[in-house]
């Protein structure tokens, strides 16, 4: 973990596992109820039980942040259900970016309004950061979990601390 402007943090993630779901209704449920969720979580919309997270990216999509142990009851569920299911791990990798100015350094490479009025905990969307592709999801008030695809993370994460030196200079001429 560092600090890439004041009060501010960037970590990376260890090593997880991640998929990613397509199917129609009966998949998406199949896999929420797998995941212990009451239901698929609304469009750009992350939810979370005690078989993991599911990410609602897109009407048939879903990323899947499974716990451990969880991807046999998940494989269980989509068994009869067509569906495409593919294991995204080794293409991904996260980042939390957590503190008082997080929405201001993602603002400085995105145009998205991080406001937490229309940002709130729990939004998950795909955008772009500078140039690279990336899912953004807001866990907390003043923390996101960012995943990006491994090629591009040296250039994200060397964006968001360039964003957060600015960010830091100009507290200080102020």
């Amino acid at each position: 973990m560092v600090e890439i402007a004041e009060g501010c943090t960037l970590d990376s993630l260890p090593p997880m596992i991640r998929l990613v779901l397509q199917g129609r209704a009966a998949a998406l449920d199949a896999a929420a109820g797998a995941l212990g969720l009451d239901a698929v979580p609304p469009l750009l919309r992350a939810a979370s039980g005690a078989g993991g997270q599911a990410l609602r990216l897109g009407p048939f999509e879903l990323m899947i942040l499974p716990a451990l142990g969880s991807r046999a009851g998940l494989d269980a569920a989509l068994a009869a259900l067509p569906h495409s299911l593919v294991d995204v791990s080794d293409r991904h990798v996260g980042f939390v970016l957590e503190g008082a100015r997080a929405a201001d350094i993602l603002a400085g490479l995105c145009p998205l309004d991080f406001a937490p009025s229309s940002f709130p905990v729990g939004m998950v969307t795909r955008t772009l950061l500078d140039k690279a592709g990336a899912a953004i999801w807001r866990t907390g008030a003043q923390t996101f979990h960012i995943e990006v695809w491994r090629s591009f993370a040296p250039y994200v994460e060397a964006q968001l601390r360039e964003v957060g030196r600015g960010i830091s200079f100009s507290l200080l001429s102020v």
